[in-house]
């Protein structure tokens, strides 16, 4: 962004502004004068509700050295009070516009070059707004959390409308948060409405911030998900387990799952496909347990096709995994079959590979003993250390 050049030049153009760099304070120095730092601002493609026009994206930078703090955030044009859609077009045009918060005046100066600007910014609190938070039990604001109050239009509305929700007396970090995140008293309404009764404001954030939204939470209501917590719905969220994934493993008769086992088929790739699949090669009515079990072992549709084409069909779902676990693979069995071995149970498929029976060493002990040695045997000169000689 050209917005650093466009400082340059107002630093170099404007006495005015180079006193207020001078101004610029980090947090924890004690000056004198307003809370001041510096702006720049470029168009973004957000659209303003009901035709109020575009937005700005604007960034407030505070500090220097390392006690420094970015704040950047898109404002309705229509809100700069004193800027036009013009004057940022402009070819170096000097302006001066306003942001007007509840908790007080945020006034820039500076230039905008073919839509991108920058200079300088004071804020200045509004006692009356000091006064009234007072009444509602926020005593200690001092300058630098009003100002963060009016960078996040933290208003008297907004603090009212929590209190009669049953959010009173909220600290300043959890306003702020809620603010941030968009956890509004209209959401907070809607939430409430569908069964959600005060809940704690970090589930609030948390239901934002991973897109719970109510609309969300109505769609798993209606296929009778009506009881969910909020760190429930949070996790179905955070995995991917939408209500487009819960109606295609409803119409594969898996029922209503619980939301735990949702993730959990989520988390392992137990995706309806793979379900469909299974359940083809005659696998139905499986529980999740057993569906993530076979994800996770590696018991793909392939394995099983393989396997019932080697005369292995109907194998359980554990002898399955037992098998995929220790290595019974479609090529040992295919080995064997061609060294006389045919129709070998699984369980002594797992016990020669558990206990390191190879093809090889078949081999060589059909060389010595000749081919009508059992499995048994095998398995007992392998567990007894006895080689053919």
């Amino acid at each position: 962004m050209k917005a650093y050049a466009l400082l340059l030049a107002a630093f170099a153009g404007a006495a005015a502004l180079a006193s207020a760099a001078a101004a610029v304070r980090s947090f924890d120095e004690v000056a004198e004068g307003p809370i001041g730092g510096t702006w720049s601002a470029e168009p973004t493609t957000l659209k303003a509700a009901a035709g109020r026009g575009p937005f700005v994206e604007l960034s407030l930078h505070r500090g220097r050295g390392s006690h420094t703090s970015t704040n950047q955030h898109p404002v309705a044009l229509a809100d700069l009070k004193g800027l036009t859609a013009d004057q940022m077009a402009g070819d170096g045009t000097t302006v001066a516009f306003s942001l007007e918060r509840d908790a007080g005046r945020l006034a820039f100066e500076g230039t905008f070059r073919r839509g991108e600007g920058a200079g300088h910014f004071t804020f200045t609190p509004r006692p009356e707004f000091v006064a009234a938070m007072r009444g509602l039990g926020y005593a200690d604001l001092d300058d630098e959390k009003l100002y963060s109050m009016a960078v996040l239009d933290v208003s008297r509305d907004f603090v009212r409308e929590l209190d009669q929700l049953g959010y009173s007396r909220l600290s300043l970090d959890q306003l702020l948060s809620l603010k941030i995140h968009g956890a509004e008293p209209a959401f907070i309404r809607e939430m409430k409405g569908l069964g959600y009764e005060h809940l704690a404001v970090d589930d609030l954030v948390s239901l934002r911030i991973h897109g719970a939204t109510p609309e969300f939470v109505r769609e798993l209501q209606s296929l009778g998900y009506r009881h969910l917590t909020a760190e429930e719905l949070v996790s179905l969220r955070i995995h991917g387990a939408t209500p487009e994934f819960v109606r295609e493993m409803q119409s594969l008769g898996r029922g209503r799952p619980t939301a735990e086992d949702l993730v959990s088929l989520r988390i392992h790739g137990a995706t309806p496909e793979f379900v469909r699949q299974v359940k083809d090669l005659g696998y139905d009515h499986l529980g999740s347990e057993e569906l993530v079990s076979m994800r996770i072992h590696g018991v793909s549709p392939e394995f099983i096709k393989e396997l019932k084409g080697l005369g292995y069909d109907h194998v359980s779902v554990e002898d399955l995994v037992s098998m995929r676990i220790h290595g019974v693979s479609p090529e040992f069995v295919r080995d064997l079959k061609a060294l006389g071995y045919s129709g070998v149970s699984v369980d002594e498929l797992v016990s020669m590979r558990i206990h390191g029976v190879t093809t090889d060493f078949i081999r060589r002990v059909q060389g010595r003993n000749g081919k009508d040695v059992t499995v048994d045997r095998l398995v007992s000169m392998r567990i007894h250390g006895q080689e053919p000689r």
